[in-house]
């Protein structure tokens, strides 16, 4: 696994999906230094505040954490130099108005990094039909979000029930 890549990390709720991404990046970087970009969701949610400190808590402390707002992510991206983590693109998106992210952006900061990027993202696709037109629109925008990242990803993994299946090569439409 030595040469760079972006690797995709697809999972439902409480899956396994980011201890797979951190144990995929301290792979992947070895002694190097690593950025924890974190796609920040401002909320008022105690659940959600405690998941964020689990999660701080469970990672190296020789990493640098970055809580990104919105186009941060793409110039952070553009920026650090170093092997990333990002956790997690459904975080993102959703801190957009209507989800309107600059997909593109992305996906052409991730394609002229020089470093891993390991990126984590939610699949809603495979849940319970969301009942408000907000929630069908998200998890539409999200899963061609993750579409299109999977694109130019080196390997892309889906976790179940804390068990890793490696997808296939895209296939185009």
């Amino acid at each position: 696994m030595n040469q760079v890549g972006i690797y995709l990390i697809l999972g439902g709720a409480s899956s396994g999906k980011s201890e797979y991404a951190e144990l995929l990046v301290s792979k992947l970087a070895g002694n190097n230094q690593v950025y924890y970009i974190a796609p920040a969701l401002i909320t008022n949610d105690k659940l959600w505040e405690e998941r964020i400190i689990k999660h701080k808590n469970r990672r190296p402390k020789s990493w640098k954490t970055l809580e990104v707002k919105k186009d941060e992510l793409i110039k952070a991206l553009k920026e650090v130099q170093d092997t990333v983590i990002i956790d997690s693109l459904g975080s993102w998106l959703a801190s957009y108005s209507n989800f309107e992210a600059d997909i593109k952006g992305l996906i052409e900061a991730l394609s002229l990094r020089t470093s891993h990027s390991v990126i984590v993202s939610d699949e809603v696709g495979l849940g319970v039909h969301p009942s408000y037109p907000s929630g069908m629109l998200f998890r539409e925008k999200l899963g061609f979000l993750n579409m299109e990242v999977s694109k130019i990803a080196k390997k892309t993994w889906l976790i179940v029930a804390g068990r890793l299946i490696e997808l296939g090569k895209f296939v185009a439409k």
